[in-house]
C-alpha cells in the first residue's frame, strides 16, 4: 500500500518536481449554492400538505382511511418537500486558489473539478427573472469544453472574483515561465496561494445576451 508521500515521490520521479506555486497552501476563496428561490416551492408544498393532513387525518370515518391519508401525506411531503430541499443542499460549488469544484447528487455523488489555470473565458448569462433576483449562470470555458454553474446568487460579484483569480493565475504563470526561460506563449502553469476579492461589482450583461471575458 502506497503512503501519500510515496505516491508523491513516484509522481515527481516521472513528471519532475511540482511548479513553484504548489509550494503554497491551497486556500478556499468562495463557497456557494444555487439561489435560494429554489427552496420556495418545496416549503410551500410542505405547508399545504401539513395543513391538509392536520385537517383530514383523524377526521375520516374509517380507521384505514385515516391511515391511508396519513401515509399519502407523508409520501407527498417526502417527494415534494424534503427531497427537493436535500437536493438543493447536496449541490454546492467551492472555488479555491487552484480549482473550481462542483459537487452534486443526493444518492449518487458526483464531483467535477476544473483547474483555474485552464480557464480561458468567464461567461455570464442572466434571464429576466434572474436579473430581478440578482442571480445568473456562469460558464467557464476551457478549450472546447466548459463548466456551467447554474443560478449563481450574486452572480456579478462571483464572476468578478473568478475573473480576478484567473488573471492572477495567468500573471503568476507568466512570471514563472519567464524565470524558467519558457516562452510566454506556452501553456500556462497552475497557480496557488492567491486570493480573489469578491468585493467588486460589475454591470450585469444586457438581457438576452451573454457577458464574456477572455483571458489576455
Amino acid at each position: 500500500m502506497h503512503t501519500p508521500r510515496s505516491v508523491t515521490e513516484e509522481v515527481e520521479s516521472v513528471l519532475g518536481p511540482a511548479p513553484p506555486g504548489y509550494d503554497q497552501a491551497e486556500m478556499v476563496v468562495l463557497r456557494f449554492r444555487r439561489h435560494g428561490h429554489r427552496l420556495v416551492p418545496p416549503v410551500i408544498a410542505l405547508g399545504v400538505i401539513a395543513a391538509a393532513a392536520g385537517y383530514w387525518v383523524g377526521a375520516l370515518p374509517e380507521a384505514w382511511m385515516n391511515v391511508l391519508a396519513g401515509v399519502g401525506a407523508a409520501v407527498l411531503a417526502l417527494v415534494l418537500g424534503v427531497l427537493p430541499v436535500l437536493g438543493w443542499l447536496a449541490r454546492r460549488t467551492t472555488v479555491t486558489t487552484r480549482r473550481v469544484i462542483l459537487r452534486r447528487g443526493l444518492f449518487a455523488h458526483h464531483r467535477t473539478e476544473l483547474g483555474v489555470g485552464r480557464v480561458r473565458e468567464v461567461c455570464t448569462r442572466r434571464g429576466p427573472l434572474q436579473r430581478l433576483r440578482g442571480s445568473g449562470d456562469i460558464e467557464l470555458l476551457h478549450g472546447t469544453e466548459s463548466l456551467r454553474l447554474d443560478d449563481v446568487p450574486g452572480v456579478a460579484h462571483i464572476a468578478d472574483a473568478l475573473r480576478e483569480l484567473v488573471e492572477r493565475n495567468y500573471a503568476h504563470a507568466t512570471r514563472v515561465q519567464q524565470r524558467l526561460g519558457v516562452h510566454p506563449g506556452g501553456p500556462p502553469m497552475p497557480e496557488a496561494g492567491l486570493l480573489a476579492s469578491a468585493g467588486r461589482g460589475s454591470d450585469p450583461a444586457p438581457q438576452g445576451r451573454v457577458g464574456r471575458w477572455r483571458r489576455p
